[in-house]
Order: C-alpha cells, then structure tokens, then sequence
C-alpha cells in the first residue's frame, strides 16, 4: 500500500498519502494490540456496540479510520484531520447513516453523486470552482492503485450524499434573525478611516517611590515567582579538539578529496567576488580555473579536515573514559576515579550549581549538554561522551541541591525591579486611559484629533492617519492591535486604550461608513445564507453528537467508560 501511494497520490495529493499512512499505521497498531498472546487479549475480548458494529474489531477501526478519512479529505481538499477530529468525524458519520436507513433514505444515484462530486473542495480549481482536470487526474490514479477502486470511492461518496440529507434535516434550515445579519454586515463591510495615537512603552519613565509596605505586599503575592528550582552541581571533563591536532596527519589526496566532497563550504576569492558582484556590474567574470580555486583555499580545507579528525579523535577519548568507568564500576569522586583520571593525566574541572533557566554562559555548553546534566544524580552519575562546540565532554554528577523560596533580603534588588516594572506598566495604563478622556474633551470642544493629541503632555503620542479600509482587509498597521475595539465605535469615538509589549495606543474612528443594510441587498441575503449555514451545522454537529454519546453508553459494558 504504501508504495502504491508514493506512486500516484504523492504528486497529486500529497495530504492524502500522511493520512492514508497514518491509517495504516493505526491499523497495524490495533492489529497487533488484539493478537493472542499479547496482554489479555488473546483470551478475552471486550465487546462495544456502536450501533450494530464492534467498536473492539478492526472492520470498524478500519471504517472509522479509512472510510471517514477519505470523506473528510474530499470535502475539506485535502486539509486533513488529527486523529481525535478523524475518529469523532467517524462516528459522527455512521450514527448519521444509521438514522438514514431508519428514516428510509434512498441510495444516491449516479447523477446525485456527480452533482455532489462538482461541489467537493479536493476538486476545485484556484477560482473555487469544480476543476474537471483535478477530477481525472484523481481517477487516473486510483485506476493504478490495487486496494482502492472507483467503486470503494463511489460508495464512499454514495454515503456522503445520504449522510447530508440526514444532516440537512438536523440542522434545518438554520434561523437568522435580520438583527444578526446586519451585524456581521456592519462589522465585516463597514468602511473605516482611522487615526492612530500611539505612546512608546519604553519613553514612559516616571519616578516610582519603593515603599517597604507595598514592596512587602508584592513580593508576598508574587512568591511563587522567586522559588529557586532544583539545581544540579557536575563535574566534567573536556575534552579539546585542539588538543589532538597533533596527533592527525593528512595526505594531499585527502585534502583534495575532502575539498571535492565540500565545495559549498571553501569559496574561492573569485567566487566570493562574484557573490559580492553589485547589480549593473559588467565587469567580465574570471575565468574557471578549478586548480587555482583549490590553491587558493588549501590551507582552510586542510585545516577544517583535521579538526574534523581531531574532534572524532576527542569524541574516541571520551567514549574510552565512560568505557573505562563502567568496565571498573568506578563511581566520581572517589580515589579509584580520582586515580584512573590521574593515570590519563586528565583534569576535572567544576561547574556551580545550575538548573535549565540560569545556566552559566562561561561554560558555553549546548543545549543537550544542558539537558544532560540535569537528568544526572546519585544512580546515574556519569553521562555519555557529549559532542561540544570545541571537542567532547563527559560530565560527572555532584550534587543536587533541593527547591528553596529566598527571603526578601536574599533577593530584594530583583524584587525591586519586579515591583518598579509592575508599577510603571500600570501607570502606563492609567494615564492611557486619562489621555483618552482628555482627548474626548477636547473633541467636543471644537479641536481635531491631531490638535488634540499634540496638547497632551502626560504621554508623548504619535499620529498616524491611515487609509480608509474595510474591516475584512485591514492595514499591517492595525494588525497588532484589538481591531474588535472599534467595531461599535462610531464617527467621532475613540477605543479603549491598548497596550502591546511595547507601546500602547487610542484609536480615533475619524469616519465610519456603513453598507447598504437593507434586507433586500444582494449583500445582506449572502451573508444570511452564511450565517444560516453556519447556524445550521452547529445544530447539526450538536445532535449528532448527543446521538452518539447515547450510542457510545449504551453500548458500553458496566464498569467501563465509554
């Protein structure tokens, strides 16, 4: 199966053939968990009905994982689900096509399921519409493929088609009140010219008296955010390419061929050159001449190969050190370890205590060596060889040092600055919020937003008048801010002041025109029928999931849940 994807789904459906090997690789799973012999499965099966299927056999895992996965992918175009949403979608469609043959629904016929195949999302074209190329190049496909025919695909869709019928009835046909409509229409059509006033977080420096009470009261509140984390103390041993360059002779065939195999990473001048070349330079480019690239680089190509080797040579020496101390049994910090690493002339050196979020910068450790050492302690004291950035490491455990809350002495200057920082950004938000009222003053005293803004001397704000837009495409400029602030804004109004990490602003809403909201628009009759689909497919997904749910418990043996 899986070869038979890569061969004709890849190229056309590349979402199609994750999630058909995902529900291979399920299957697998489920096949090998029910095989006797493995857990208590080979003597007892539990059995769960979900409507007339056993939800325990692997026909209805490959129902809900294969059956539905198609569906899903041919109406959604390909855009996959998560396993969670693939099988809640599977049991949603088999209650729904219960209760289709319960209410006598037909068969789909062939013309039911070709209207039906025109309006799938996996055969649109880029105008949204039905693509008839998209369409054959799919069946061309599946003509090619052994496990999965026209007519597996055709009763698929022959479900689907019977399956809306039963949602279209559940949803009905979804009421909208004009009131609704007319919002939507106004929030999504309306056309917006605003200015934005905005005040630069950092410039905000205003003095901020520490008394000890309310320095007291804080770091009471907030203590939890001073607790020191487990810390972990090690040891290591470093061991420094550099200090094997010695050791590493290479041949000229060698730098040659380590040149050839790594071209991208030795330029030449010439190359460099033409790299560097500036549009509109005509100056004639050198001519290739692939022995003088190489002389020119030799010397960093036979340098880059014996680092190379001395690093495999540093990385072989710690690995024979972790060989060495368990083929002993030797444990850090003993004489027997002090003597093997005084036998190799090695030298251990310390690192203070650490834990993920303050590691000290001097070591210039990786990440994994980070990680490393923190999972080291008394049972597991020596780590493995760990790759560096100038060699390998090994690292030895010495101590964990338990989670501790300081005092406020221990750690007052980092409080201080907790508690200045948590003062300045409310008073940034208070004065925001005076600017904005003092601006709404002085609009209704005659002046302009602009005149306004320039008066105000609490917070320095910058203007920036923006092109009139409409809300369903706004401008890069209002992305960043809580565009829903002023969708009940009036002309004339400002929003509520907003503070991002680094500034804060007042949008004024200069004009705001509204769409035609008759109820006999073109546009108001879409966007009822937008609200009316949506409203119906919340009903629709609503009962279908109690059906289910009252399916899955009554199903269920006692004592185990659903």
């Amino acid at each position: 199966m899986i070869s038979w994807i890569q061969r004709t789904f890849q190229q056309h459906f590349k979402v199609v053939f994750s999630v058909l090997l995902f529900v291979t690789i399920v299957s697998f799973i489920m096949t090998i968990g029910a095989s006797p012999g493995i857990g208590t499965a080979g003597t007892k099966t539990l059995k769960r009905t979900f409507f007339g299927r056993d939800l325990e056999r692997q026909s209805t895992s490959n129902y809900l994982f294969g059956d539905s996965s198609l569906s899903a992918q041919l109406q959604m175009g390909f855009a996959g689900l998560d396993s969670s949403q693939l099988q809640e979608y599977g049991m949603q469609r088999l209650a729904a096509l219960s209760l289709a043959d319960q209410l006598r629904i037909p068969a789909a016929t062939k013309d039911e399921i070709a209207t039906y195949i025109k309006n799938l999302r996996a055969f649109a074209g880029s105008d949204g519409q039905f693509d008839a190329s998209r369409y054959a190049a799919f069946r061309d496909n599946l003509r090619t493929n052994p496990r999965l025919s026209e007519d597996d695909v055709a009763r698929v869709l022959g479900d689907d088609v019977r399956i809306s019928r039963v949602r279209q009835l559940l949803g009905g046909p979804g009421y909208v009140l004009p009131g609704e409509v007319k919002y939507q229409l106004s929030a999504a059509d309306s056309s917006w010219t605003l200015t934005i006033a905005s005040a630069d977080y950092a410039a905000f420096k205003p003095d901020i008296p520490v008394p000890q009470d309310a320095l007291d009261r804080f770091f009471t509140d907030n203590a939890f955010r001073y607790v020191v984390p487990p810390r972990v103390g090690v040891d290591y041993v470093d061991y420094r390419a550099d200090d094997f360059l010695g050791a590493v002779k290479v041949t000229d065939a060698e730098v040659r061929a380590y040149y050839d195999g790594n071209r991208a990473r030795f330029p030449s001048p010439a190359e460099k050159k033409a790299a560097d070349k500036k549009p509109g330079d005509t100056a004639a480019a050198p001519a290739d001449n692939p022995e003088a690239d190489f002389a020119a680089v030799r010397p960093a190509v036979e340098q880059a190969l014996k680092l190379e080797r001395a690093q495999r040579l540093a990385t072989k020496a710690a690995a024979d050190l972790t060989v060495a101390i368990y083929d002993d049994r030797l444990k850090p910090h003993t004489p027997d370890f002090d003597a093997l690493l005084a036998t190799r002339k090695l030298t251990l050196k310390s690192a203070p205590p650490f834990d993920r979020n303050a590691v000290p910068k001097d070591l210039g450790w990786t990440p994994q060596i980070v990680d490393q050492a923190l999972q080291l302690d008394a049972n597991r004291p020596v780590s493995d060889p760990l790759p560096s950035t100038g060699g390998c490491v090994v690292l030895f455990w010495r101590e964990t040092l338990p989670s501790y809350q300081p005092t406020l002495v221990q750690i007052r200057d980092r409080v201080v600055a907790d508690f200045v920082e948590n003062e300045r950004r409310k008073l940034f938000v208070e004065t925001g919020r005076k600017v904005r009222g003092d601006l709404e003053a002085a609009l209704k005293s005659g002046q302009t937003f602009e005149q306004a803004a320039a008066a105000i001397k609490a917070l320095p704000l910058t203007v920036k008048a923006l092109a009139p837009f409409v809300a369903r495409q706004p401008p890069k400029e209002v992305e960043q801010f809580d565009i829903g602030s002023v969708v009940n804004l009036q002309s004339g109004q400002i929003s509520d002041f907003q503070v991002t990490e680094n500034q804060g602003a007042l949008i004024y809403v200069k004009e705001r025109k509204e769409p035609d909201l008759s109820e006999s628009s073109a546009q108001f009759a879409a966007m009822r029928a937008q609200i009316a689909r949506l409203n119906a497919s919340y009903g629709q997904n609503l009962a279908l999931g109690e059906i289910v749910a009252r399916e899955l418990k009554k199903g269920t043996p006692p004592g185990v849940t659903p």
